[in-house]
């Protein structure tokens, strides 16, 4: 019990410090659910389990980009902080986990909504201070206030799951019924797919499709590993940017 707690305290900590945006690529970094999956190892000593589901959660959220004026239409960090801790815990397979996390990254939209409306109370204070040029009145403002919001909005969300929801989710899988259970594993599969669906849409271009296929089949049927086949990826795409490079100057 008293790990549970831990847990769940440093958890939700670290999903309040990776939603602190401390630059926009350290925090980047951190909120994905692979990087949580390091930090839930590192925690628990399930290091293997923790990075399983860390991983294939992250699959989902791969072509996850903000919406314009950075609405996110997920929280894959919120998905993260509780999925993982709660899957490698409770010891769910990483495909109910994932189908666990799904809801709870919607969650996260809302609650990124909550703390930007109590934000706008700040942004009216900091005007005041400007009018007045006190500069350390916006500095308050600008971090110290919105920080402290933060952690009251998002705090007790991830703490509170992850310390009573590892004992709750043990005894929902004992009762749940073995071909419902399959099902949610069924679903859990098949999410991965979707996020690789959704980072081909991002991407756009349809001559890189050909290229997606011939890793896939690569992968599938020539018993190459991925990090293979990334390596190779990225050897084929360096010749390619030199070739046309080449080209282009031809032509000119």
């Amino acid at each position: 019990m008293n790990n549970i707690l831990l847990v769940a305290i440093l958890m939700g900590i670290y999903y309040w410090f990776c939603r602190l945006r401390c630059g926009y690529t350290f925090s980047s970094m951190l909120l994905q659910p692979v990087v949580i999956g390091v930090f839930v190892g590192l925690l628990t000593g399930h290091m293997k389990e923790a990075m399983i589901i860390g991983g294939e959660l992250q699959l989902v959220y791969l072509g996850v980009t903000s919406t314009p004026g950075g609405n996110v239409p997920n929280d894959p960090a919120l998905a993260g902080c509780i999925a993982v801790p709660i899957g490698v815990l409770s010891g769910m397979s990483p495909q109910v986990a994932i189908a666990l996390a799904v809801p709870f990254g919607l969650i996260g939209v809302f609650v990124d909504q909550l703390r930007r409306t109590t934000n706008t109370f700040w942004v009216h204070r900091a005007d005041k201070y400007a009018e007045q040029g006190n500069t350390r009145g916006i500095f308050i403002c600008a971090y110290i206030l919105p920080a402290i919001a933060g952690f009251i909005i998002r705090f007790p969300i991830v703490f509170i799951i992850n310390y009573f929801g590892v004992g709750l989710a043990k005894q929902i899988l004992v009762m749940i019924p073995t071909w419902l259970l399959h099902s949610f594993e069924i679903m859990g599969g098949i999410l991965p797919a979707l996020g690789f669906a959704i980072t081909l849409t991002v991407i756009g271009k349809k001559e890189l499709i050909p290229f997606f296929i011939i890793g896939f089949f690569i992968v599938k049927y020539a018993n190459i590993s991925i990090m293979g086949v990334a390596i190779f990826a990225v050897c084929i795409v360096a010749l390619l940017t030199v070739f046309m490079s080449n080209k282009k100057g031809v032509v000119s």
